[in-house]
């Protein structure tokens, strides 16, 4: 793939302000004069050479404005435009051409081109037309953006009017024609399997699979298998060919979730996958080619899983396109008691309860309560009540406990912090946290028949973080 990038001078504007052009030109002198024309505008130019390369490139990049020859060497601009178009790309296009007629300018302002141009052109009417593309565009992503509702209860699966998730509804809206990486951040229970679906189901790819994959709930041996598929007899128990999640998703999405989970040895495959969207089954020789958009996610700081070692920086640097950071629960408002009542109303209606409302107590309780599990931990705390309990309104004694047997309703109480001198004249026994959770996991395993998925549901925490403490445990590196 040949892309010739070139750094535009401008001393007014930034980098960070400049706006991307992609040039699609066959002819490389005629090219070079294009940008010779552009070198004092402010712009960050890219120059691919064949319609391939084009298509690779708004894909991955998202240009604000593309000039896009008809005629090129694999095949015609319009198929490109046609592209453009059918994914909802936010991107501007020019056509130009020197094989110009009425028909072609027809088609190609019907195919959605902002203008047109036929071949011989000067600097002067490249520029022109060029900024008034560019402001048609922005005046259009203006009016996209006024039109949203700005006061949206719900999206897709969300639940919540908060200035917080009105962003990230925004974000999604604008990420999810695109077929850039996405890189979603949060803690537990924050949403983010469903910030994935949404940006599915936002995007072009909506009628295409949407498929999941746990990094960190498959052993490490199976992983590769699970990605990419086998062939018959390439392992002990390969009884049959197999196709793997890389394949079921082809034409839509796949979800990684617990990114950072992955062994390093399979982060180098993943990285070829992304880059090339090629992959070879195990035990197979056959180079597979699909079409899949990636989002990932992980509840650690990923940057500071590449500084200690465990994660893959130009892997890094190639999921984190577009960072979606979920916010936790109790930064969220109001909106804690609206995705109560809609669990509330849900939890009923399938249990065959008579709730329909919370009392004062409860609301009061509810809302003071930090929710250190987020909406997963809330909507457990609410099925809970009502799956125990019936009436027309829940009420604060009938929140169950927390893990260890701590009342909600006592930890609502007070959230700020105890002093050691306080703690010292309470009931409370300060160990080392590790030790507290150590304990708590034996306590599930145990609880649960050392099933590690119920136990991970009893406690509402990953599978895979009790697999890695006992990993630890058995590496003598008990201390978190």
């Amino acid at each position: 793939m040949r892309v010739y990038r070139i750094a535009v001078k401008c001393d007014v504007v930034t980098m960070s302000q400049k706006q991307n052009v992609l040039l699609v030109e066959d002819d490389l002198p005629i090219a070079r004069v294009y940008q010779e024309y552009l070198k004092k505008e402010p712009y960050a130019l890219t120059h691919v050479d064949c319609g391939k390369d084009a298509l690779d490139f708004i894909d991955q990049n998202t240009p604000d404005v593309v000039i896009l020859d008809l005629k090129l060497p694999d095949m015609d601009g319009i198929e490109i435009l046609k592209h453009i178009q059918q994914r909802a790309i936010a991107t501007a296009v020019i056509v130009i051409t020197a094989h110009g007629s009425v028909n072609s300018a027809v088609e190609a302002m019907r195919e959605g081109a902002a203008d047109f141009m036929m071949k011989p052109f000067n600097a002067d009417r490249l520029i022109f037309t060029l900024r008034h593309a560019l402001e048609r565009q922005q005046l259009t992503q203006i009016v996209r953006t006024l039109s949203v509702d700005n006061t949206r209860t719900q999206y897709c699966k969300f639940i919540g009017s908060s200035a917080a998730m009105q962003s990230i509804y925004r974000t999604i809206d604008n990420a999810a024609p695109s077929s850039a990486t996405v890189f979603i951040t949060g803690e537990s229970g924050t949403g983010k399997e469903l910030c994935a679906e949404a940006i599915h189901q936002q995007s072009p790819r909506s009628s295409k699979p949407f498929v999941t994959l746990n990094c960190g709930a498959i052993p490490e041996n199976l992983m590769e298998s699970e990605i990419f598929g086998h062939v018959k007899g390439a392992f002990t128990g390969a009884i049959a060919n197999r196709d793997g999640l890389a394949k079921q998703a082809n034409g839509g999405t796949l979800f990684l979730d617990e990114i950072c989970e992955m062994s390093l040895t399979l982060q180098v495959k993943l990285l070829r996958f992304i880059q090339t969207k090629t992959f070879q089954k195990v035990g197979g020789s056959e180079l597979e080619k699909v079409d899949v958009r990636f989002v990932c996610a992980t509840n650690k700081n990923p940057w500071g899983e590449v500084s200690a070692g465990n994660f893959r920086e130009d892997l890094y640097y190639r999921l984190h396109v577009i960072p979606i950071h979920l916010p936790p629960l109790r930064d969220r408002g109001d909106d804690v008691m609206k995705i109560c009542e809609q669990f509330l109303e849900a939890f009923s209606k399938e249990e065959g309860k008579k709730f329909t409302t919370f009392s004062d107590d409860a609301r009061e309780t509810i809302t003071n309560y930090e929710w250190p599990g987020n909406v997963r931990q809330l909507q457990n705390a609410i099925r809970n009540a009502v799956v125990l309990h019936d009436g027309e309104e829940l009420t604060a004694a009938m929140l169950p406990p927390l893990a260890g047997g701590v009342d909600i309703a006592a930890a609502a109480v007070s959230t700020s912090p105890v002093s050691p001198a306080a703690a010292a004249t309470s009931n409370i026994v300060l160990r080392p946290m590790w030790q507290v959770e150590r304990e708590m996991i034996e306590a599930a395993m145990a609880e649960c028949g050392d099933n590690v998925h119920r136990a991970a549901a009893l406690l509402e925490i990953s599978p895979s973080t009790i697999y890695r403490r006992i990993r630890d445990e058995e590496n003598g590196e008990d201390q978190l």
